[in-house]
């Protein structure tokens, strides 16, 4: 049942992404940024949590789990060091990720060009 609950959350958050883009005409890029910040807004308000613990995967796979993971690590950070910890807790959870997106835009900016 788990799988299935999954399937469908992601599903839906993979939908409005999807009719985002269709009906308006906002770019890709677009569209992921909202679905960050969509993330980040829902996990500041306790709401995405529930979320990822009611759909495992559904939740935490699509664009949208980065904003939660990035406000999700402010505020642990926030609450054990204070106003230095909203600064570092960005890097805490994400910093990875973060990382990994950084080498691997590296690595395929070196070695393809974009079309014109």
């Amino acid at each position: 049942m788990s799988y299935l609950i999954a399937f469908v959350v992601g599903g839906l958050i993979c939908a409005i992404g999807q009719v985002i883009l269709d009906r308006t005409k906002l770019t890709p890029g677009h569209v992921m940024v909202i679905m960050v910040v969509s993330g980040a807004i829902l996990a500041g308000f306790g709401l995405y949590q529930p979320l990822v613990k009611f759909a495992g995967a559904g939740a935490a796979i699509p664009v949208s789990n980065f904003g939660y993971v990035i406000v999700e690590g402010v505020l642990r950070e926030l609450k054990m060091q204070g106003a230095f910890g909203a600064l570092t807790g960005v890097f805490e959870l994400a910093g990875s990720v973060i990382a990994a997106s950084i080498f691997f835009g590296f690595i395929f900016a070196a070695f393809f060009r974009p079309k014109s």
